[in-house]
């Protein structure tokens, strides 16, 4: 079983905020799919089960706001016995620009209070991180930033970039980051 974990801060307030780019991934993700996400309060999760071929995956929405995801993702990580190698997580990146993803397995929280969170709660740090960029504010405060909607063109990148992520996400699953990576790289930058 794996678990594929969208970052992001539940209520409408939040949906369209740069910051809830994970949720919306993993939204799109289950429509596409025809899954339905149920609530979950012993994990304060909404919680979408994915019947694969090669296994079981746990789409996971955790509702105790981004800063404290690893209060969710542990305990429900923990109860199916999912090692932390086999966690996908998707959120928002300051640190890359709009229209930019990138793929890595393990690291440090890079400043994401999501990340820290789950850094903290989880046994490992060893799981698979997918980035999506949504830039850094031209000047202003990076709160206002993350928790303001994105432009038209941001949202146009955000659409190509979830594209290119599910046509990809059996490799991902399968453990071949550096695969779908350059995959996705070469969907979003064709030369």
């Amino acid at each position: 079983m794996k678990i594929l974990v969208g970052l992001g801060n539940p209520g409408s307030k939040y949906e369209k905020t740069r910051h809830n780019i994970g949720f919306r991934f993993v939204d799109k993700l289950a429509e596409s799919e025809g899954l339905r996400f149920s609530a979950a309060p012993r994990f304060r999760a909404e919680i979408a089960t994915w019947e694969r071929p090669e296994g079981k995956v746990l789409l996971l929405k955790p509702q105790t706001f981004m800063n404290d995801s690893g209060e969710s993702l542990a305990p429900l990580s923990r109860y199916y016995d999912v090692q932390s190698e086999n966690i996908i997580v998707v959120y928002d990146d300051l640190d890359l620009p709009s229209g930019k993803l990138r793929i890595k397995k393990g690291g440090g929280h890079g400043g994401h209070n999501g990340l820290r969170s789950l850094n903290q709660h989880l046994d490992h740090a060893n799981y698979t991180r997918i980035r999506i960029g949504i830039g850094r504010p031209p000047h202003g405060n990076i709160v206002d930033w993350v928790l303001g909607r994105a432009c038209e063109d941001d949202r146009a990148d955000e659409t190509r970039i979830f594209h290119a992520l599910e046509a990809e996400l059996a490799t991902i699953l399968a453990g071949q980051t550096d695969t779908a990576a350059n995959r996705i790289h070469m969907k979003l930058n064709p030369s």
